[in-house]
């Protein structure tokens, strides 16, 4: 009695949510001619280097965030691009910005444009967010231990930022002063923030 048939490339793709990149397809039994088959009959795409999507899925919402979480699941969104995330900043990320481990190497990849920053073990782990975009996990700072990162790498996205930060957080979310002053003493910013946030701006 013979098996079940093998299921086609296309049915593979399918069955892993529609998206995959080179290396999953490779070990899900798809080669790289098949690949390049589906890529050249249009019925796939390729949303970055190496990951590729079927095309007749609805369009991704956010395609830089899923090309830059699939190629660097550990990689956490960091600075400017949480802010915008969160809805705390009138900045428009030109970059992705992600944070990785100080151990590891900062990111390499054509497109879409990445800012990679190097965090220490304990600010990297610290106040982690778990998201989905487009069904592709992302992980991403909470809105405060992302204001805590911005006075810390102030000298990199400007004071400004961060001060606006601040303000638009005070705005649209329950101020957490106890929490945020956690994080600037893990970032070591404490005295930096405190005065800003005893003021009230």
């Amino acid at each position: 009695m013979s098996g079940a048939a093998p299921l086609s490339p296309e049915a593979i793709f399918r069955a892993n949510g529609g998206q995959l990149r080179m290396g999953e397809a490779l070990a899900a039994g798809i080669s790289r001619y098949q690949l390049y088959q589906l890529r050249d009959k249009g019925l796939i795409e390729a949303i970055s280097r190496g990951l590729y999507r079927l095309s007749d899925l609805p369009p991704i919402s956010n395609p830089d965030l899923v090309a830059v979480a699939s190629r660097y699941p550990k990689a956490v969104l960091c600075l400017v691009s949480a802010l915008a995330w969160h809805g705390i900043t009138t900045q428009i990320p030109h970059q992705v910005h992600i944070a990785v481990a100080r151990q590891a190497r900062l990111p390499e990849i054509d497109y879409p444009p990445v800012q990679g920053y190097r965090f220490s073990a304990a600010a990297f782990e610290k106040g982690i967010e778990n998201h989905s975009v487009d069904d592709t996990p992302i992980r991403i700072y909470s809105p405060e231990k992302t204001l805590a990162d911005c006075f810390k790498f102030r000298n990199k996205i400007g004071m400004e930022v961060a001060l606006e930060a601040l303000q638009l957080y005070r705005e649209r979310f329950k101020t957490k002063p106890a929490i945020i002053l956690q994080y600037a003493k893990l970032c070591r910013v404490e005295q930096i923030m405190r005065p800003y946030l005893e003021a009230g701006l």
